[in-house]
């Protein structure tokens, strides 16, 4: 089975779609594919739909859930043709003493594709291949097309997941951006770091990169201005003020002289990794 949860929801068996249309259907199995290969308890899932107050019938409600994707999984099986298939739905929707497991077999899961991906750019990061990270890291961005799951209704346990999902996601892009920045490409990134800062108004590092970013293309006064703009949010909605590794890089850009070169906080590029 292929899945995609980076962005709409999608899973394929032999290229037959198998995601249902109806939402706790839908939402009980995408629960289940972000956890394929390992099995979910019916609490899970009954907690998932119906929060932590199910209705009597939760248990039987949650038998007909599961019997409706197996009756789209059977047909998938064949590929849509009349070749003989020895498995069954109940093959893929396994039912065990704990519970339920989804098995995607030798299937793609874009999620997992990510996590390898971005793996691999943070540690070409901790050997200072940056022209490498930037390459892994914007591949693995590039299998997200949109938030994670974001055609599926979300109970307690799909939005810690979700969320962890984003988290990883915005990890990986801080990362990439980072690696832009050690190879000099400060122009480039303004575009996108002047959208991001506006989606992430207290994400400390994004202000950061795009003060470097201004300042090393000669605007080091709206460089300044990111920062007050950024303090004030922080005092205002948290009452904290900017952290240190953020204050001394204010500090540095007003000391600055006009050759950012000369001091080595503003000019923290590092030459590429020789490649092999």
């Amino acid at each position: 089975m292929d899945i995609e949860v980076l962005g709409g929801f999608s899973a394929r068996l032999n290229g037959v779609p198998v995601v249902p249309t109806a939402p706790k259907p839908r939402q009980i199995l995408a629960l289940l594919a972000l956890n394929a290969g390992r099995v979910v308890s019916p609490h899970v899932l009954a907690e998932e739909l119906w929060g932590t107050q199910p209705p009597r019938s939760a248990r039987a409600t949650l038998q007909t859930y599961i019997l409706q994707l197996r009756e789209l999984i059977g047909p998938a099986l064949t590929g849509g043709t009349a070749e003989p298939d020895a498995r069954s739905g109940k093959d893929v929707l396994v039912t065990l003493p704990g519970g339920y497991r989804l098995e995607v077999g030798d299937g793609s899961l874009d999620f997992h594709d990510f996590e390898y991906l971005s793996t691999k750019g943070y540690r070409a990061m901790d050997t200072d291949d940056y022209a490498g990270a930037a390459r892994m890291l914007r591949e693995a961005l590039s299998l997200w097309q949109g938030p994670a799951l974001a055609d599926v209704n979300a109970g307690s346990h799909l939005d810690v997941e979700t969320r962890r999902l984003e988290e990883s996601r915005l990890c990986a892009l801080d990362q990439r951006i980072e690696a832009d920045l050690c190879l000099g490409r400060h122009r480039e990134l303004l575009p996108e770091l002047t959208v991001l800062v506006e989606r992430h108004t207290m994400h400390e590092s994004l202000h950061s990169q795009f003060m470097l970013a201004l300042y090393r293309s000669g605007r080091g006064g709206e460089a300044l201005h990111v920062y007050q703009r950024l303090r004030g949010t922080l005092v205002r909605n948290l009452g904290l003020e900017p952290s240190a590794p953020l204050r001394r890089l204010q500090h540095s850009i007003l000391k600055a002289p006009s050759d950012f070169t000369q001091d080595t906080l503003l000019d923290g590029r590092k030459a590429p990794a020789p490649v092999s």
